[in-house]
């Protein structure tokens, strides 16, 4: 089967060269492969890095570049699907590290197991390791300081998730539920499978695919990242709440908490925040442990008890500005995302109706 490999990149010029490698490296044959990639207005090196993987010669079917300028990544998510003219379409996300036998790991299961969608486990991994870069990854690894998502860690078997990352699906997957809600950000995967998900497809996850995500090297990335994600699910309230978890307002709920119980300490009723926060640093020093033990990094974990509140709250303070916000944020955004949508899937079917014509003629 032809696949589309798609990548979306803004600013990220010091991760493509690795991505680039891992691609040009990969054992599933060349000329069934097209490689997609879209520019999102960069300011770096980005474009130009694109242009030169273009420029060389690596055998593959063909490298299409093309731009998004809209400034969101559903918005170039469209544009890669746009343009990719394969049996099967591949998402790869710029930070990631994919290893040599994926593409060819994702067709073999897709035609071994009759599967539509099929993914793997999809564990962080930091660059240029240092002690505090390893804290920083057993944070966002822990099941406390980050998601309980399944495909986040390969679990050796195979099983069907409610959503994969890094995931090939058959090109009918768009044909037939459209694009990306371009109206939404961080939260726009969670969407599109919840779409998926009703139109009857299933995301099987196989242990011998996996790829990687780079997590975050700074705690201010981090935190900013934390923040994002918890601002875009108060926001996804007001489109498609069905997309949405319990778990996705556990930091909101934990801040709420903090803030009703806080105000009752200042009147007098101090064991509600007092249990409260005993509760919470029963975790906090379990999940400590825990990785202190797994991990075997050294000082630098001593900060855990410290991060984890610290992520929970960003998180939790951006559910909190979203929802504020999604009420009129939700009146503005009009039909125009939606009907998105549909010219997306429009223009997949128009590319495939065309491919087989050509196919046809030759």
């Amino acid at each position: 089967m032809l696949v589309s490999l798609c990548v979306i990149a803004y600013n990220e010029e010091k991760v493509l060269n690795g991505l680039f490698r891992n691609i040009a490296d990969q054992t599933y044959p060349h000329e069934k492969i097209e490689v997609v990639l879209v520019d999102s207005n960069s300011t770096d090196n980005t474009l130009s890095m694109m242009e030169d993987f273009k420029s060389t010669d690596y055998g593959f079917k063909d490298v299409i570049i093309t731009n998004s300028d809209k400034g969101s990544q559903a918005a170039s998510w469209n544009a890669a699907l746009t343009k990719a003219t394969g049996d099967v379409i591949i998402r790869i996300d710029a930070h990631a590290s994919i290893p040599r036998n994926f593409i060819a790991r994702c067709i073999y299961n897709m035609e071994e197991f009759g599967e539509t969608i099929v993914g793997g486990g999809r564990p962080n991994i930091v660059d240029n390791e240092t002690s505090w870069k390893l804290t920083l990854l057993a944070a966002e690894e822990s099941l406390f300081g980050s998601s309980i998502a399944n495909y986040r860690r390969p679990t050796g078997k195979q099983e069907y998730h409610d959503s994969l990352f890094h995931a090939a699906y058959k090109r009918e997957v768009f044909e037939k539920v459209g694009g990306f809600n371009e109206a939404l950000g961080r939260t726009e995967d969670n969407e599109l499978h919840y779409r998926i998900r009703e139109a009857g497809y299933k995301m099987c996850s196989f242990p011998d695919i996996i790829s990687f995500q780079h997590t975050r090297s700074t705690l201010r990335h981090m935190i900013k990242q934390k923040f994002g994600n918890g601002y875009w699910i108060g926001l996804t309230t007001g489109v498609c709440p069905g997309c949405l978890s319990y778990f996705h307002f556990a930091p909101f709920v934990f801040l709420i908490m903090l803030l009703v119980f806080s105000v009752f300490a200042g009147l007098g009723y101090v064991y509600p925040l007092f249990y409260t926060g005993l509760a919470y640093l029963m975790f906090d020093f379990v999940n400590t442990v825990i990785c202190f033990l797994t991990k075997k990094v050294k000082l630098p974990f001593l900060l855990l008890p410290i991060l984890f509140p610290i992520l929970h709250i960003a998180y939790g303070v951006g559910t909190l500005c979203g929802l504020f916000k999604m009420p009129f944020w939700r009146r503005k955004l009009g039909k125009a995302p939606f009907d998105r949508i549909t010219e997306v899937k429009e223009c997949i079917i128009k590319n495939n109706r065309h491919n087989k014509k050509e196919s046809s003629e030759v």
